[in-house]
């Protein structure tokens, strides 16, 4: 009687597994990384849900002002508004807080509308810090890129210049070249309404801010331009115009973004500082610097320290949360971080 041979049992092949969700694989990249550790972090969701709540309320002011029945320009003076006799200018006791009329009060000795005002000049300020800022950025990043990745005289004389911008007091400079730029402007096609301060600011502060981030992308720039992937464009003959444009700056683009974020709340601050010192935006234009200046200017924060809380509050509110979302995203962007 023959024993059937026994057969051998060969352990089942493993069973392909399902593919890596979206978020996995995107987790891959820095930028994936870097978005799902600000989504983990509160105070860096917060700061971002703030930062488009302040960017929505400028976008829509015109519908928010029209909701409202407002405008931030007109007038309202006389008994029926505006005590006459013991405060004279401080708005009536009903006007000078929120109502369902005026949103935020009138404001004090030409009672325009505190809610339309403080609106129209958060498109003003948000307006004037993100194209100074656009300006640095692209000065600052082709420039320290030039240097970084040419060296030698190019590098010596870009490197010169950066420490002439960086040694200049910034605001000072900044204060005293603004008028002088207003002048300059004057009779030109900037030259209507509102736009002739807000291209001057956007100018200087654009131009003297380009500095610092100029001299960090060329430290960056220093260590990319011997890396192989820069080597191998060479070799194939790629033209340093395109080296620069098309593998130097997209590698350094995490640390421009970190800076750029970071900018923009000094370039607030800068707008603000200049239009409470009078050589930013002047009325009748809104602006929250401008809003400050007219309630030092009239002491009417002694009387009530409403008018003064408010732009100063939204100003407060707006820097930091720009700032922490800075400090987010810069830790975001960190590949030595242990987070994420």
């Amino acid at each position: 009687m023959h024993e059937s041979p026994s057969r051998t049992e060969h352990p089942a092949a493993p069973k392909a597994g399902p593919p890596p969700a979206p978020e996995a694989a995107a987790a891959r990249s820095l930028l994936g990384t870097a978005w799902l550790r600000i989504r983990r972090s509160r105070i860096a969701v917060t700061a971002l849900i703030v930062v488009a709540l302040i960017v929505l309320f400028a976008v829509l002011a015109p519908v928010l002002v029209a909701v409202e029945g407002q405008d931030p320009f007109t007038s309202r003076t006389g008994p029926d508004y505006l005590d006459e006799f013991y405060t004279p200018g401080l708005p009536l006791e009903y006007y000078r807080f929120p109502s369902g009329e005026h949103w935020l009060g009138l404001e004090p000795g030409l009672g325009r509308d505190i809610f339309a005002r403080m609106a129209y000049g958060a498109r003003i300020s948000l307006t004037i810090a993100l194209l100074s800022t656009v300006v640095s950025v692209v000065l600052g990043t082709v420039i320290g890129a030039a240097a970084g990745y040419f060296g030698g005289k190019v590098d010596m004389v870009i490197s010169r210049v950066m420490d002439l911008f960086l040694a200049f007091p910034h605001l000072l400079l900044v204060l005293s070249l603004t008028p002088i730029m207003q002048s300059r402007l004057g009779g030109t096609a900037l030259d209507s309404g509102s736009l002739l301060p807000i291209a001057s600011l956007v100018i200087i502060l654009g131009f003297f801010g380009w500095a610092y981030l100029a001299r960090v992308v060329r430290g960056q720039v220093l260590s990319l331009r011997e890396q192989e992937f820069v080597e191998a464009a060479r070799a194939y003959g790629a033209s340093r115009r395109s080296i620069i444009l098309r593998q130097i700056i997209p590698n350094v683009m995490g640390v421009v973004l970190v800076y750029a974020t970071m900018m923009i709340p000094t370039n607030i601050t800068a707008e603000a500082a200049l239009s409470f010192l009078g050589v930013g935006v002047k009325d009748p234009t809104p602006s929250w610097g401008q809003m400050l200046n007219a309630a030092q200017a009239g002491n009417w924060y002694l009387s009530d320290p409403w008018f003064l809380a408010v732009p100063a509050g939204a100003l407060v509110i707006t820097v930091l949360a720009f700032n922490l979302l800075g400090d987010a995203i810069r830790d975001a962007l960190d590949p030595r971080s242990s987070r994420g």
